[in-house]
């Protein structure tokens, strides 16, 4: 199979300077502010964007070393199958979050519930559109009954490299 290369088109700025300690959802972040800074060239992209609430973020992982098949997520105490999680030690480190759209000014997207570490590469920006993104008979899997947890928790060591 051929190799895919992808370029960032910005970078995001956040309180939170490494992986251990940020919140492990967007919508449990506490409302925690950022900004998304894209390169000059792609300011005219954004035009629009403002008539919208909340965007989804396409990132790139920039931490994250290695994978494995099975991991111990956050809000379990058993292992699981990797794409039954959202762990960020992936194959393609590739991260997603929806965030809430504060302003724009310019080439900066000021956002909220913000869980992305600082200097992180974004891929892409797209607009978040409930009828198109809300599913309906949703299963929540092995997370049925545990994801009000993810209110308190925050990231630890368990997906540092070697972990």
């Amino acid at each position: 199979m051929d190799s895919i290369t992808y370029q960032p088109i910005g970078v995001v700025h956040s309180p939170f300077s490494s992986p251990e300690g940020a919140p492990v959802q967007p919508s449990r972040s506490s409302g925690a502010s950022g900004s998304i800074e894209l390169l000059p060239e792609y300011t005219e992209g954004l035009s629009d964007l403002d008539g919208f609430s909340h965007l989804v973020l396409l990132f790139h992982l920039h931490l994250s070393e290695g994978f494995a098949l099975t991991v111990k997520p956050y809000l379990d105490d058993q292992r699981r199958g990797l794409f039954a999680t959202r762990a960020p030690r992936r194959p393609n480190p590739i991260g997603l979050s929806v965030l809430v759209i504060d302003r724009i000014d310019g080439n900066i997207i000021h956002v909220s519930n913000l869980d992305i570490i600082d200097g992180t590469p974004v891929l892409d920006i797209k607009p978040y559109v409930p009828p198109f993104d809300e599913a309906e008979d949703v299963r929540f899997g092995w997370l049925k009954g545990k994801s009000n947890r993810a209110d308190n928790t925050r990231a630890d060591k368990r997906f540092h490299r070697g972990q």
